[in-house]
């Protein structure tokens, strides 16, 4: 299976989008993920929904607005408050992890291939093969 990110932005007015895209795939939605980290002394969060795998296919995105929100604990905002009503809504728990900053990797994919190991390792995706 091939697993993926797919960054809509770093959530901003791009957090509607994520939002969206929950909603219309209410009945693929797997988890609703926050991904903390630091970033030039700024405590930052990542918002991510990973979806099941589409019927035919072999493909389970993982939706994302990398580290454009303030971590919650320090600064709740108004973007985070709207991710925490999607959970109610969707009756689902927010899966919260500290990562490294995607600064700290040479590329973006590697970043996000990081990422897909740790997911896989706490079992939240299916391993390789």
């Amino acid at each position: 299976m091939i697993q993926r990110f797919i960054e809509i932005g770093q959530g901003y007015s791009d957090i509607y989008e994520l939002l969206e895209i929950a909603k219309t795939n209410k009945h693929r939605v797997l988890h609703l993920m926050e991904f903390h980290t630091k970033i030039n002394n700024n405590d930052v969060t990542s918002l991510a929904i990973v979806l099941q795998p589409a019927e035919s296919g072999d493909f389970q995105p993982i939706y994302i607005c990398r580290e454009g929100i303030p971590n919650p604990a320090k600064k709740l905002t108004k973007r985070y408050e709207l991710f925490t009503d999607l959970a109610k809504e969707l009756n689902k728990e927010i899966i919260s992890l500290q990562v490294k900053p995607s600064t700290f990797f040479a590329e973006t994919e590697l970043y996000y291939q990081h990422l897909i190991g740790i997911l896989r390792m706490n079992r939240y995706i299916p391993p390789l093969g």
